[in-house]
Order: C-alpha cells, then structure tokens, then sequence
C-alpha cells in the first residue's frame, strides 16, 4: 500500500497503527482523489484518503434502507401484499437513479393500498436487521458528544423504531397515509427525496453550528447523492455505482463500526453495545 501510494507521493509514510493489524494511517502529500482510485483495488482494504484535522466528526448523518438496515423496507413490506418482486424491481432502479425517486416511490406505495397497519409491525419484527456496526458506531459518536441524523426515503413507521433501537437522536422519514388502519396508497407530503436529504444534513450542520468538514455522511443509492456531495466526509456503504462516484470514501468490506476507525478512535474505545 505505501509502495503505490509513493508512486504518487514519495514522501508518504506510515504513522501509526489504530489497531494493529486491522486499521492503520498513513500520511500522505498529494491529491486525496488519486490516491484513493490508486489503493481501490487492494484486496479486501478499504482506503479513506481525508484531512488530518478535524478527525472527529459532530454530526453523522445515515441513510437507513440497505445501510443501517440490511433491508430496503419497502421490498419487504410488499412480500406480505405478494409483489415484492415487482416492487423490488423498481426500488432497485431508483437506487441505481435510472428512475425519478419521487414517481418510483409513489407509485411502490400505491401497490400496496389496503395492506393493514399491522403487517408494517410484522414486517419490522421479523424481517428487520441491523446492519453490523451499526449501534457502535452510532452510540460512540453520541457517547463522544456527536449528534446523529437518520434521514430516509422510506417510512416513519419503520425509521422512528430504528432510530430508536440504535441510538440516533434525530430522524426525518416519509409518512405513509392510513385509512381505516388500512394503507391508503399514498405518502404525506413533504416527500423526503435527494433533495430533502440534502437539506436535513444542512438544517442540523447549521442548528449545530458546525463546520462542513464536522460532517460525515453515509448511504447506499443515487438519491444520497446531494447529501454524500454536501458532507465533509461522504462514505458509500456496499453502494450503487452512482453513489461511488461522488463519494470521498466507499466501504466495501467493514462493518459500518469502521467509520469510528476513520475517526481515529480504538477498538477499546468503542461503545460496547
């Protein structure tokens, strides 16, 4: 890794290890972009090229589907209405921003009118998982005076619950209409899109009075992109290809506790969840 890196730099060095054997920094002189698509191929690593200072973010900032969940939400509630492969296949398009988000999400939700109130308790219970790393990496930056955000596309009844469980302080998510206890088929509006995302991140840097670089950012799909763009640091989880691209880091292969390494914070300082 030092070897390609001074092909770039020759005066990039190692400094120290975090956690030996498992994550280390390297000091490195030259443009953060290269450097990044120069280590990207390394088997099995992920590289966060990033400033010195400041190292500790304020603010984290989440997407929840298919980041700090496992799970695209809306995929799984619409197996209980029996069409979640038709609803599946156009999430995915959205995510890969082939789809205008706001039409692909209404037109899921509306698929899935009249599904009871209950099945959405269902679903949370039994097809929902946590993402590893997800609760240490939360409950350390809180435990470190950080503040945490869970922005989503999806739904209030499944993002409020999350959110909960794994400690954020913060959530914004869309709200499904009922009627009846039944689903009506639509969302309420404001739509929480791109666009939202993006603003939620800037409403609380500024509530927060922080700095752009106090901010890390992560998500999956192509509507994360404005908010991956505005953060100081903006990591793509396990992502789209049109996340990757304007991402400053992408996690391939850690857990989202990792993200506590790139703040330079020990293992045996982690919150033990």
């Amino acid at each position: 890794m030092l070897g390609l890196l001074r092909e770039l730099d020759p005066s990039a060095a190692f400094l120290h290890w975090i956690d030996e054997g498992d994550c280390a920094d390297l000091r490195f002189g030259g443009d953060a972009k290269a450097a990044r698509w120069a280590l990207d191929g390394l088997e099995g690593v992920d590289i966060v090229v990033q400033p010195e200072e400041p190292r500790w973010k304020r603010l984290l900032v989440a997407d929840m589907d298919s980041t700090i969940i496992g799970q695209e939400c809306i995929d799984e509630l619409a197996d209980y209405a029996g069409l979640k492969e038709k609803v599946a296949r156009i999430t995915e398009r959205a995510m890969q921003g082939e789809l205008d988000f706001l039409g692909a999400l209404r037109e899921r939700v509306r698929l899935l009118a009249g599904l009871d109130e209950r099945e959405l308790k269902r679903c949370l219970n039994e097809r929902v998982e946590v993402t590893a790393g997800a609760e240490t990496l939360v409950q350390t930056m809180r435990a470190g005076g950080s503040s945490c955000l869970l922005v989503s596309g999806g739904f209030l009844s499944f993002a409020e619950p999350i959110a909960g469980a794994v400690g954020f302080d913060r959530v914004k998510a869309n709200r499904l209409v009922f009627t009846g206890g039944k689903l009506s088929g639509e969302v309420g509006d404001p739509i929480v899109d791109a666009i939202a995302k993006r603003d939620a991140l800037i409403e609380a840097r500024d509530q927060l009075n922080l700095r752009a670089e106090e901010v890390i950012a992560i998500g999956d799909g192509a509507n994360d992109k404005l908010m991956i763009e505005e953060a100081g640091l903006g990591v793509a989880f396990r992502a789209k290809p049109a996340l990757i691209e304007v991402a400053d880091a992408e996690l391939k292969h850690h857990g989202l506790d990792a993200l506590l390494w790139v703040q330079g914070v020990r293992r045996r300082d982690w919150f033990r969840v």
